[in-house]
């Protein structure tokens, strides 16, 4: 017996939502056959297995029962005995099925609105899966759209096959869109969230500015110019760092373009924003002092091991290179990754002249001398006696003013302080308990223990317990950097633990 019933205007229905919500035909399809399956078993039994089936070229609609086959039957709704079930049909397996066609459902008000809720749901999962697919990988994308209506001064945007979020703090300060308006924006996330995918928008991030050049400058889209960095205060100011590959092209002027054509387009979008356009450079100094334009630098001295780098500008520069507000050199910081210190070049010959002044009276003390030794030593690049105390005799009397007995008595002198000094040192740390198995640590000077015994290290337990960063912590690393003093202090730590394992050992001995 035939029970399909023939709804050629369900095809004409798929066809249109399909067109409208730029979906799959077979998707929408899908939707309806599971509407119909909603309905049969509200019909027939929710606990029955009911199956719809819709033909894609002449849209009958198949409905069926189906049983399985099964040795034990935990439930008779949708299982049959295997046994019973070869009467019906007798080259059935098991795990297999009877299917009995049903007749088609006259749907009624309820049903059709049950059904209608089905599809327009599975309608808009489709939607939203088809959504996070074509989006998820355009991150990095500039789009155009239509701000559709405005939430919390947050914009939601028609991208024509999606929707999106412009959140309010990634738009550019003072600028405002009313509804219909066509804004321009950076995505810079998709997310697949419980609601539905979620396209979120900027027109804040650095990326947005330099996706704005590469569609103004054809040889940053054809790759022969690099943009390396950029960092901006949205509305306000953007530095962007950039490189050319070809010998024969200024980066810069090409960004600019003739007449500052190209950077004008860039920044009209961006309602203003001044934009510094700089010459990226493989060496450090050279980019920092590049980034602070258009300040002049006299000096720059850096600490790769800090992060850090120190700026000497001249006196006239300072408000220039700092900028209204820190904002230039905090751009220059960002852009360059650099904790930037800037200087005067007073403020910094004041500061060489008081670090001169502090050495040189730590040799008139330790020494016994007077300021004009004192200052040569300093002068000769000298920064600690332990330095004058181990320098080779012949080094110190080539210095002009002195001679061999003068560098005789100098090391001498030397050698005599830090006796002195390590013994009070030596008698202090005693004074506080360090015991005599950890003052045996080589790696460890007299200053060390003090330093420890002041914390209450006192023992090789109360050593071994530390961590590597907690010992640095107590006693300093000196001039060493991060990974020599982590190396340096796991080696005490050893030592320390070793006595743990002794008694291991012996026992294994025996």
């Amino acid at each position: 017996m035939d029970t399909a019933i023939a709804r050629p205007e369900l095809l004409l229905v798929a066809d249109a939502v399909a067109r409208e919500k730029s979906i799959e035909r077979d998707e929408v399809l899908e939707a309806m056959e599971q509407a119909i399956q909603k309905a049969g078993r509200a019909k027939y039994g929710h606990e029955k297995d009911i199956r719809a089936t819709i033909d894609k070229k002449t849209g009958e609609v198949h409905l069926s029962r189906w049983t399985e086959a099964v040795e034990t039957v935990e439930n008779e709704e949708t299982q049959i005995p295997l046994h019973i079930a070869r009467k019906f049909k007798p080259d059935i397996e098991l795990g297999g099925h009877l299917v009995d066609p049903l007749p088609p459902i006259d749907f009624g008000r309820i049903a059709a609105q049950t059904a209608k809720q089905v599809i327009v749901q599975r309608v808009r999962e489709y939607e939203r899966k088809r959504q996070y697919d074509e989006y998820k990988d355009r991150i990095g994308e500039i789009v155009n759209g239509t701000v559709k209506r405005t939430e919390y001064g947050n914009l939601m945007v028609d991208l024509g096959r999606a929707e999106a979020l412009l959140r309010r703090d990634e738009l550019i300060p003072r600028e405002s869109f009313r509804n219909g308006d066509r804004v321009r924006a950076y995505i810079h996330d998709v997310r697949n969230e419980p609601r539905g995918p979620q396209i979120f928008l900027s027109r804040t991030h650095p990326n947005f500015l330099a996706k704005l050049f590469a569609q103004e400058v054809p040889e940053i889209y054809d790759g022969i110019i690099e943009i390396k960095a950029v960092a901006r205060d949205p509305g306000s100011r953007a530095k962007m760092a950039v490189i050319s590959r070809d010998s024969s092209i200024d980066p810069v002027g090409a960004c600019v373009g003739m007449r500052g054509s190209r950077v004008q387009a860039v920044v009209q979008e961006l309602q203003g924003e001044k934009i510094d356009i700089i010459p990226w450079s493989p060496q450090a100094a050279t980019f920092v002092v590049n980034a602070l334009a258009p300040a002049e630098v006299t000096k720059v001295v850096m600490d790769e091991e800090a992060g850090r780098v120190e700026v000497v500008v001249p006196d006239d520069q300072l408000s220039l290179a700092i900028g209204r507000r820190g904002q230039n050199v905090r751009l220059a910081s960002q852009l360059t990754r650099w904790d930037i210190d800037i200087l005067t070049e007073a403020e910094e010959s004041e500061r060489r002249q008081e670090e001169f002044r502090r050495r040189t009276g730590l040799f008139v003390e330790a020494l016994d001398v007077d300021d004009v030794i004192a200052g040569l030593l300093v002068t000769e690049g000298f920064t600690t006696v332990e330095e004058l105390a181990f320098s080779p005799l012949e080094e110190l009397a080539e210095i002009e003013g002195f001679d061999e007995a003068i560098a005789t008595e100098l090391i001498r002198r030397a050698e005599a302080f830090l006796t002195r000094r390590d013994a009070e040192l030596t008698e202090r740390h005693q004074q506080l308990g360090v015991s005599e198995e950890v003052a045996g640590i080589a790696q460890l000077t007299p200053a060390m223990l003090v330093a420890l015994g002041e914390k209450g290290v006192k023992t090789l337990d109360d050593l071994a317990d530390l961590a590597a960063d907690e010992l640095i912590e107590i006693v300093g690393k000196g001039e060493m950097d991060d990974a020599a003093a982590n190396a340096w202090a796991s080696e005490i730590i050893m030592a320390a633990r070793a006595h743990w394992f002794a008694g291991e050992e012996e026992k294994k001995d025996a």
